[in-house]
């Protein structure tokens, strides 16, 4: 039900989000040059890995050494303002087709961080990612790791049909707002070294 109803969604959504994907394809490919999407294996559900696709938002800068610059460095106020807007996340409405995403699920975050997770954090690839999820609407960068981990488990254990309308209605109001984009003192979110628990 849930995939039947994800994919009704996109297709009768696909008139205005198409058009928006074109325009922002075009934006990046005049900023930030070529490729205009970002791809990088994520892990999706069971942790198999997969190829998640999102609009570019940073610079090929580099230093003296050849070396790419850090994140913060490479991030322009355009890829600043695609994240905080969700606009570089369209893209993954491909994977959500294709079925390795969902709309609504834990995010697929780095393959280095599966080996890193303890059992019970590791229950978040029992399903299908997501574009969004519980902890993107209930904190998303702005809370740490073990936080964000407790949350998607709990979506696991209380998935439901309403409960992703909530999510997606949620999002929505978030990505107005321009709520928890980045932890303190980072572009997005420090990286993940392992439970403190």
């Amino acid at each position: 039900m849930k995939r039947l109803f994800v994919f009704f969604l996109i297709f009768f959504s696909a008139p205005l989000f198409l058009p928006l994907c074109l325009a922002i394809a075009c934006l990046v490919y005049f900023k930030l040059g070529s490729p205009i999407l970002f791809k990088q294996v994520r892990p999706g559900k069971d942790a198999k890995p997969f190829e998640m696709i999102k609009f570019r938002t940073m610079t090929d800068a580099v230093d003296s050494n050849g070396e790419l610059l850090p994140d913060s460095e490479r991030l322009t106020k355009f890829g600043q303002f695609l994240r905080s807007s969700s606009l570089d996340e369209l893209p993954e409405l491909w994977n959500v087709v294709k079925g390795e995403m969902s709309l609504v699920g834990p995010r697929p975050l780095l393959m280095e961080y599966v080996s890193l997770y303890s059992t019970e954090q590791a229950r978040r690839h029992s399903v299908r990612p997501g574009v969004s999820g519980w902890a993107q609407v209930n904190g998303r960068n702005a809370i740490s790791w073990e936080e964000k981990f407790k949350l998607d488990v709990w979506y696991v254990d209380n998935r439901s049909f309403w409960l992703d309308i909530k999510v997606i209605c949620l999002t929505l109001k978030k990505v107005i707002v321009r709520d928890g984009i980045s932890a303190d003192g980072e572009s997005t979110m420090s990286k993940f070294t392992g439970t403190n628990e």
